[in-house]
C-alpha cells in the first residue's frame, strides 16, 4: 500500500510508552518518560482534552502529572484509576475531572515545562501541582498505593490489566511470573510461574480466564494458577519453514451483534530477526474453547502491539519499524495501512471509545485509532465510513430491473406475455 503520513495530533517532552483513552470524560492519557538516567528527559503521564475544533479531532494538555525518577511502561484504565508499570512497580492512580464554571489560580511546585502546542490543537496552559484547571475543567489527580510486581534480577514489569468488574489486576514481567492484586488495596491474591523467560502479554476474560504470552514460545491459558490449555496456532494455521515464532501480544474481544460471543486475538511473530524476514500472523480464536478460527498474514513488518477496537469490530496494530494499522475483526483484513507513521517502534496503540464521549468526538468517521511511539509523538488514524446502500433502494433496482427485463423479452419475441 501507499505510504500515507498521519496527522501528528500532540508531541511530549519525553518519548511515550503507553496509552488510553477514559470513555467518560474522552481524555487521552499517555505516558512515558527518560527513566532515572540523568539526560534531562522528564517522566510523567500526560492528560489530554480531545475536541473537535472545526470538524477536526484535536488534543491540548490538561494536566502534567510528575513521576519523578520513574518512566511509566505501560497502563490500564479503570473507571478513574490508573494502573502503571513503572520499573519494577505498579502505581496506582486517581484522577477526577470536574466542570468549573471559571479558572483560578493554581498551586505552584512544579518546575516543568510543558510540550509545545501543536497546530490545530486547542489553546492549553500547562500548571504544576496535582490540580489543573482549563476552560472550565478541573483535573485532580493523586498517587494512591504502589507494589514491587516483578523479582528477576533486572526487574521490570511489562504489563498489567484489569480484570471484567475492575476489583482485581494482573501483571506480568520479565521473571515469568504471574501476579493478581486486589484493586485498590494492592493486596496479593494469587502468584504463579506462567513462563520460563519474560511475560510479553496478558489478557483477563470476563469469566476469569487468563491468557498469557511469553519469549518462551508458548501461550497459555489459566483459570486461576490451574493451566486449562495451551494455544497452538500452527495447526490450523499456514505452513512456512522451520523457523521458530512467537506470541507478541493477545486481546480479548467482543463478537460484534452477539453479547455473549468473545474471541480471542494473538499475534505471532518471528522469534529470530532475519534479513530477509518471514510474514508476521494474526490469529482470531474461540474465546470458549480456544480453538483457532483464522489466520492470515499481516505483513513483513514486526508487529510490536495490538489493540481490540471496544465493540470488537475492529484490530488495532503497531509496528517495531513506525507503521500503524486497522484490521476488520472478523475477516482479519487491512482496512487502513500508514506505513511508517513514526518512524521509529510504535510502542502502543488504543483505539477511541464507542460509548461515552466516543460517537461526539468520531464524527462521521466509523473508528479513530491512536498510536505512540518512542519519537515522542501521539498520532491520529481515522477510517472514513464505508459507504452503504440503503436496502430500499437495492429492492427498487431489482423491481426496475425485472420489469425491463420483461419488457425486453416482450418487443423481441412478440406475444411473450
Amino acid at each position: 500500500m501507499g505510504r500515507r503520513r498521519a496527522p501528528e495530533l500532540y508531541r511530549a517532552p519525553f518519548p511515550l510508552y503507553a496509552l488510553q483513552v477514559d470513555p467518560s470524560t474522552g481524555l487521552l492519557i499517555a505516558a512515558g518518560g527518560g527513566g532515572a538516567a540523568k539526560t534531562g528527559i522528564k517522566n510523567g503521564v500526560h492528560f489530554l482534552q480531545l475536541e473537535r475544533i472545526n470538524g477536526r479531532l484535536s488534543a491540548s494538555l490538561l494536566h502534567s502529572h510528575d513521576t519523578e525518577t520513574r518512566a511509566t511502561m505501560n497502563l490500564a484504565l479503570a473507571g478513574d484509576i490508573l494502573a502503571a508499570g513503572q520499573d519494577a512497580h505498579c502505581q496506582l492512580l486517581r484522577f477526577q475531572a470536574h466542570q468549573q464554571k471559571g479558572n483560578k489560580a493554581e498551586k505552584a511546585g512544579s518546575k516543568e515545562q510543558g510540550p509545545r502546542q501543536r497546530k490545530g490543537a486547542a489553546p492549553a496552559e500547562k500548571k504544576g501541582g496535582a490540580e489543573t484547571q482549563h476552560e472550565g475543567l478541573e483535573l485532580r489527580v493523586e498517587n494512591l498505593q504502589a507494589v514491587q510486581t516483578d523479582f528477576s534480577s533486572d526487574p521490570l514489569q511489562k504489563v498489567v490489566c484489569f480484570n471484567h468488574d475492575n476489583t482485581l489486576l494482573a501483571t506480568g514481567g520479565t521473571d515469568g511470573y504471574v501476579r493478581v492484586w486486589k484493586v485498590p488495596s494492592l493486596e496479593k491474591v494469587l502468584e504463579f510461574k506462567a513462563h520460563e523467560g519474560e511475560i510479553e502479554d496478558l489478557a483477563l476474560g470476563p469469566d476469569g480466564k487468563l491468557v498469557t504470552v511469553g519469549r518462551d514460545l508458548k501461550a497459555s491459558v489459566w483459570q486461576k494458577d490451574q493451566l486449562v490449555t495451551q494455544l497452538h496456532w500452527q495447526e490450523n494455521g499456514p505452513t512456512f519453514s522451520s523457523t521458530p515464532y512467537r506470541y507478541q501480544a493477545c486481546r480479548f474481544g467482543q463478537v460484534p451483534d452477539q453479547p455473549a460471543g468473545l474471541r480471542l486475538f494473538t499475534v505471532q511473530i518471528p522469534h529470530k530477526r532475519l534479513r530477509q524476514p518471514p510474514p508476521c500472523y494474526l490469529t482470531a480464536w474461540d474465546g470458549s474453547n480456544f480453538l483457532p478460527l483464522r489466520t492470515k498474514s499481516c505483513g513483513h513488518e514486526v508487529v510490536s502491539c495490538l489493540d481490540v477496537s471496544e465493540s470488537g469490530t475492529f484490530l488495532g496494530l503497531g509496528t517495531v519499524t513506525g507503521s500503524v494499522a486497522i484490521y476488520i475483526a472478523f475477516s482479519l483484513q487491512a482496512c487502513l495501512y500508514p506505513e511508517f507513521a513514526h518512524g521509529i517502534v510504535v510502542t502502543d496503540v488504543a483505539f477511541l471509545p464507542e460509548k461515552g464521549r466516543g460517537p461526539e468526538l468520531l464524527g462521521s468517521h466509523e473508528t479513530a485509532l491512536f498510536s505512540v511511539a518512542v519519537d515522542s509523538r501521539c498520532q491520529l488514524h481515522l477510517l472514513p465510513s464505508r459507504r452503504s446502500v440503503p436496502v430500499w433502494l437495492l429492492l427498487l433496482l431489482c423491481v426496475g430491473l425485472i420489469i425491463v427485463t420483461i419488457l425486453l423479452l416482450q418487443s423481441a419475441f412478440p406475444g411473450f406475455l
